[in-house]
């Protein structure tokens, strides 16, 4: 199978019941935003200039774990900032997976090698000692880490542990030249590839995430997949960059060029995503056949956002990840209050000019799952996408620079060095 059988039927189990019941709109996935701080500055993300007065406000656990109870989204999606910098995120992650939430911890893996860490230490015996010894041999652990591990727990708080219900969801944008221009420092990607190769080792379940921008040369991308494939990563989202009010006016302030240089129009996806659906039967990508058509632009699709829904510090937000028109006190009350009508774009007619260039996945991919602009024979090809066999992971990867910034002397400035 292409996805975890327990994790497809619950969530298809989640679609038919609200459908049983004549819900009309219900979330799918939940994206949690605990806290807005970040350790880093990514060209294109304006998550920090939109909360910068509430960089230092938290969501409380109890609130984190009420909102994802009211909305019952089978998916939970820990964003913000960066959630590993959130102090109660073992705690979140345990209360998540207790309502039984599938959950994925979103990160640019800064923070990451550190839990997993916590995560040895806490379960340390001398039966690691082989472990413990293949992670140093890979440069992925120092004798001084090793050593502060074999200590033991430092708390009796929980840990972050393998479970078939989590995911690690790694920022990865590009190779390392690349990926470490858009989050504007150098050794990032180095990081990312580090944290995975552990995370693996460990046991854990990785997936990857990648924006795609005006600039992406798609072959690239590619070349990214081949060897994230060869690390074993479970699954690719891929999503077209989008030039929302925040990302653009956070781009100005920094004097890192002109938006429309960056960002992808609707035409540009197209053409950048021309060979989704054939990646689709190549790698793991984590998104619907139906969705990686309308990325191609074989077909359309219009935007049902209030099926991602995003919780955060001030509260629901409306109507969706990138757009803020509101915040709402309750997920019933942000479905109540929006007039959904107003958004989007469907059969070639602009909505709000805001929306003409939005082709992301918190606004489509829930769309052909829950039904919408559903063609003759996508039921089929869903089901086969699901339950079909899972694409091999590329063996050889040898063809693949990936360190291919300062390390190999493409030195490049890419903020704090």
């Amino acid at each position: 199978m292409r996805f975890p059988l327990a994790l497809s039927a619950k969530i298809a189990g989640h679609i038919f019941r609200n459908k049983l019941r004549r819900v009309q709109k219900f979330a799918l996935v939940l994206q949690l935003e605990p806290l807005h701080t970040c350790n880093l500055s990514c060209t294109g993300c304006g998550r920090i200039r939109e909360y910068s007065t509430s960089l230092n406000d938290l969501m409380s656990l109890d609130d984190c774990l009420a909102s994802a109870a009211e909305c019952d989204a089978p998916m939970v999606s820990i964003c913000g900032g960066e959630p590993t910098i959130y102090p109660m995120l073992e705690e979140l992650v345990a209360g998540l997976l207790q309502q039984g939430r599938i959950v994925y911890i979103c990160t640019n893996s800064a923070r990451m090698r550190q839990k997993l860490r916590d995560y040895l230490a806490h379960t340390y015996t001398d039966a690691l000692e082989p472990t413990l010894a293949a992670l140093i041999a890979d440069n992925l652990l120092t004798d001084k880490e090793a050593a502060e591990i074999r200590k033991g727990a430092k708390s009796h708080r929980p840990v972050i542990a393998p479970s078939n219900w989590l995911y690690w969801n790694v920022h990865v944008d590009s190779l390392e030249r690349t990926h470490d221009l858009i989050v504007e420092r150098e050794g990032i990607f180095r990081e990312c590839i580090a944290a995975i190769k552990m995370a693996k080792a460990l046991g854990f379940q990785v997936a990857t995430n990648t924006t795609v921008y005006k600039e992406t040369d798609m072959r690239e991308i590619e070349h990214l997949f081949d060897f994230l494939s060869s690390l074993g990563v479970d699954g690719f989202t891929l999503s077209p960059g989008y030039d929302y009010d925040a990302a653009k006016q956070d781009m100005l302030r920094k004097g890192k060029g002109k938006p429309e240089d960056f960002f992808l129009t609707r035409k540009l996806t197209h053409e950048k995503f021309a060979n989704v659906v054939e990646w689709g039967r190549k790698y793991p990508l984590l998104g619907t056949p139906a969705y990686l058509e309308f990325l191609a632009g074989q077909r359309d699709l219009h935007c049902t956002a209030w099926a991602i829904p995003t919780r955060n510090i001030r509260g629901w937000k409306a109507p969706c990840y990138l757009i803020t028109d509101g915040h709402y006190k309750t997920y019933r009350e942000m479905l109540d209050k929006s007039d959904w009508s107003k958004y989007g774009v469907f059969n070639g007619i602009v909505r709000d000019p805001r929306c003409e260039n939005c082709m992301t996945h918190c606004g489509y991919e829930p769309t052909p799952s829950l039904g919408y602009d559903r063609k003759p024979g996508d039921l089929w090809k869903l089901i086969k996408y699901n339950f079909g066999p899972k694409p091999r992971p590329v063996s050889d990867a040898s063809h693949v620079n990936a360190y291919n910034g300062v390390t190999s002397s493409h030195g490049h400035l890419t903020g704090n060095r």
